[in-house]
């Protein structure tokens, strides 16, 4: 497999894991009893760091497709962060799915005080959504060591991304003053000075 075809597919797996992870964070994590009644509490109060640590992976992807060799590794890093703390959100919820409901219980009962919303709460169980948090954070993580892995023989970015030099029609350089007025006068004529082609 070329070097281009394993960056893209790091970077859209990576995505697609942040994306299963704000899902995830939209929908049912527990289902608490509070007097015999159900209360449905979505990922947002159960885990509500996930859809910051989910934005952020979204932006990493954007970073890593246009990244030098050197950030590579530094976002691979990062990336593997966020997946540890995307799944430690998750398995919170997981693992006391009543302190998870605790928010919403007193948003809807006014009982305050984790000890006390505890006692209202008779029974909670967890989704499959919590499980779906946790398996897009290894998903995460699996493409953020694959770019720590693999990120060295990525292609560079395009022309797009680099620095563009003007030089006098004699071949001169330019100086920044000269430059910027060069700049203006193509806009003037409606051109775009940045347009490389």
């Amino acid at each position: 497999m070329s070097a281009a075809r394993i960056k893209g597919l790091l970077i859209v797996g990576g995505l697609l894991s942040a994306v299963l992870a704000l899902l995830a964070w939209t929908q049912t994590w527990v289902v608490a009893h509070v007097e015999g009644t159900p209360i449905d509490i979505d990922g947002a109060a159960a885990a509500p760091a996930l859809s910051a640590l989910a934005l952020a992976g979204l932006a990493l992807g954007g970073a890593l497709a246009i990244a030098g060799p050197a950030f590579r590794l530094v976002l691979g890093v990062l990336e593997v962060l966020l997946a540890v703390s995307v799944v430690i959100a998750s398995a919170a919820a997981i693992a006391d799915p009543a302190a998870a409901a605790i928010a919403d219980v007193t948003k809807l009962t006014g009982v305050a005080g984790d000890t006390a919303v505890l006692a209202l709460i008779s029974d909670a169980a967890i989704t499959v959504w919590p499980w779906v948090g946790v398996a897009s954070g290894v998903l995460f993580a699996a493409a953020g060591l694959g770019v720590l892995l693999s990120s060295r023989r990525w292609p560079g970015p395009g022309r797009k991304y680099q620095a563009v030099r003007l030089d006098h029609a004699d071949g001169a350089p330019l100086s920044a003053k000269d430059a910027a007025i060069d700049n203006w006068d193509e806009l003037s004529r409606g051109s775009d000075p940045t347009d490389q082609q």
